[in-house]
């Protein structure tokens, strides 16, 4: 084999993870990276209206600056909406990762049975699409073809509205905690299983107790798969969208500028502003952005910390 030969190879040979990389990297560029750059370029740009807006030149796309962003910030409907959210993530995170993990404790606890199935079970509801669950559990929250309020009626009990008022919030949570459950359960669990078993075999001959281990060993093991989970968890409550939108033709209490998300949506399919519309998806990302990384920083800062102790 020749020097040129072997160099050649050499070149194939370092290039070759490159060549692997050209179709992810073309379809982020195509479906993620120019979408984006569209949206930013659109934030900055405003419909000019001459004369009564007819004929040809009568509507013109110009420079509008940050003026679709400093009407996006003042916009009531669209900070409302913020705070809907704010109030149904409250709901939404804690039950689900409080649940997710305590369902991966006991099925990694060696008095659980039928484990896989149990595992399939709990996961299952994830599989299912946002929009059929929620048109699922939409129509089991209707008084008049809910099963469970024919089984209230019958014994006489209360009959709460679930899709009105304060309510609501619960309604649209339960969708969100029954679907997400299991896959944060999924990703705690695998990192319980990756703990050697040599681990528990010395708390066990020291006397810990099964609570014990899990609450000194097995928790404070698996913290950077809570980090993980809560920070999917952050970003999958700030664009929500599916639950509400699907519910709202089934009760007037969901306005069709209840989240942030639904709010751009109208204002870029419902009235036609898609000006107005790529500022305030371009400030949710930013938001997104700003509170993802706050957050990892200071999970690293903590964990960096506790290394050091």
């Amino acid at each position: 084999m020749t020097s040129t030969t072997a160099r050649r190879r050499s070149h194939g040979v370092k290039g070759a993870p490159y060549a692997f990389l050209v179709p992810a990297s073309a379809l982020f560029l195509l479906f993620f990276a120019l979408p984006i750059g569209y949206a930013v370029y659109l934030s900055f740009r405003k419909v000019e209206v001459s004369g009564l807006g007819l004929g040809a030149g009568a509507r013109d796309e110009v420079w509008a600056g940050f003026q679709n962003y400093t009407d996006a910030l003042g916009d009531s409907e669209l900070l409302d909406g913020a705070l809907r959210v704010l109030g149904y993530g409250c709901l939404v995170v804690p039950v689900m990762l409080g649940l997710a993990l305590l369902f991966a404790l006991m099925l990694d606890s060696d008095k659980v049975r039928f484990t896989p199935f149990t595992r399939l079970a709990i996961f299952l509801p994830y599989a299912i699409p946002g929009v059929v669950a929620a048109l699922l559990w939409g129509f089991l929250y209707l008084p008049d073809v809910s099963p469970f309020y024919f089984v209230l009626d019958r014994l006489g009990l209360p009959q709460p509205d679930l899709l009105d008022g304060g309510p609501l919030y619960l309604a649209l949570s339960n969708i969100a905690v029954w679907g997400g459950t299991g896959f944060n359960m999924i990703v705690i669990y695998t990192s319980l299983q990756a703990i050697p078993a040599e681990v528990y075999e010395a708390a066990k001959l020291d006397g810990a107790s099964p609570l014990q281990i899990a609450l000194r060993i097995k928790i404070p093991m698996v913290a950077p798969s809570l980090v993980l989970t809560f920070f999917f968890s952050i970003i999958a409550t700030l664009q929500v969208f599916n639950e509400p939108t699907t519910l709202k033709p089934l009760t007037n209490s969901v306005s069709t500028t209840w989240s942030p998300l639904m709010k751009v949506h109208q204002d870029a399919f419902g009235k036609g502003d898609i000006y107005a519309a790529a500022a305030q998806a371009a400030i949710i990302a930013l938001v997104t952005l700003v509170l993802s990384f706050g957050f990892l920083r200071a999970a690293n800062r903590r964990n960096k910390q506790e290394a050091a102790r």
